[in-house]
C-alpha cells in the first residue's frame, strides 16, 4: 500500500505495521467498547421502559434525558472521552425534537412515542445505504478509515489486497444495521398506520434495536474478528530487491 511517511506530530501514530492491527485499533476506539455501547443504549432503553409502564410521555423524555446527561457529566467529571456518550445524548435531542413535530402536527400521544423511534431509523436507513454503496463501487468505507490514519487518504485503493479485505471487513460491519433497517422498518409504519398499536411497535422496536442488534453486532465484531486475524496485510510494500549486476 502506498504512501507517505508519517509526520511526527501525526495524530494518530503509525506504531503498527500491517492493516488488520490497524484496522483492529481503530475499531476499538470507534465503538468505545463496552461502556461506550451502554452509554450510547441506555437512554433510549429508559425511555422505552418509562413509556411502556407510565404511558408519560413526558415522563419518559425528560428520565431518559437526565440519564444521558448525568452520563455525559460523568464521563468529563472522569476526564474520560465523551464522544460516545455525546451521541447518546444528540440521540434523545433529535428523538425529542421529532416527539415535538409529531405533537405539533396534531399527533396522538402514542404516535408522539413512535416518532421517537424515527431519526434512528431515518439514521440506519442512510448509513445502510452508504455502506453497501461503497462496497458496490469497490471504495469501502474502511479503506478511508484506513487512509485518514496512514496519511494517505486514497492510497490504500491502489492495493488490491487491502481493497478486498476493506470491502469484506464493511460488509460485516454494516450487516446488523441493514438487517435492522429492513426488520424495523415495517414494524415502525405499522405502528405509524395503526395496523399493531403503538404499545406493541414500542416494544417490537426496543426488542429489534437492542435484544436482536446487541447479538448481530458482537456477531459482526466476532466476524470482522476472525477477518482481522486470518491474513497479515502490510501497511508498507515490501522493498524491492535490487537488480542483480550482469
Amino acid at each position: 500500500m502506498t504512501q507517505e511517511p508519517p509526520s511526527e506530530d501525526a495524530s494518530h501514530p503509525l506504531d503498527v505495521d500491517t492493516v488488520e492491527a490497524l484496522v483492529r485499533r481503530q475499531l476499538a476506539e470507534a465503538l468505545g467498547g463496552r461502556r461506550g455501547m451502554l452509554e450510547a443504549a441506555g437512554p433510549t432503553l429508559l425511555f422505552t421502559a418509562v413509556w411502556l409502564t407510565t404511558k408519560d410521555l413526558r415522563l419518559a423524555l425528560t428520565t431518559s434525558a437526565a440519564l444521558a446527561v448525568g452520563l455525559l457529566l460523568m464521563r468529563l467529571a472522569q476526564r474520560g472521552t465523551t464522544q460516545y456518550v455525546f451521541n447518546a445524548v444528540f440521540g434523545i435531542g433529535l428523538g425529542w425534537l421529532f416527539v415535538y413535530l409529531a405533537g405539533r402536527s396534531g399527533g396522538t400521544a402514542d404516535e408522539q412515542a413512535l416518532a421517537f423511534f424515527l431519526p434512528g431509523l431515518i439514521w440506519s436507513g442512510a448509513y445502510s445505504i452508504a455502506i453497501a454503496a461503497s462496497c458496490v463501487t469497490r471504495w469501502p468505507l474502511i479503506g478511508f478509515m484506513l487512509g485518514n490514519v496512514t496519511g494517505d487518504p486514497l492510497g490504500w485503493h491502489h492495493d488490491p489486497q487491502v481493497v478486498r479485505l476493506c470491502t469484506r471487513l464493511t460488509w460485516v460491519l454494516g450487516m446488523p444495521g441493514i438487517v435492522g433497517v429492513l426488520l424495523q422498518g415495517p414494524v415502525w409504519l405499522a405502528g405509524w398506520s395503526g395496523a399493531v398499536s403503538a404499545d406493541a411497535a414500542v416494544l417490537m422496536l426496543s426488542a429489534l434495536r437492542y435484544g436482536l442488534g446487541w447479538p448481530l453486532r458482537l456477531s459482526a465484531l466476532a466476524m470482522m474478528g476472525w477477518l482481522l486475524g486470518r491474513n497479515h496485510t502490510p501497511l508498507q510494500p515490501a522493498p524491492e530487491a535490487p537488480a542483480a549486476e550482469e
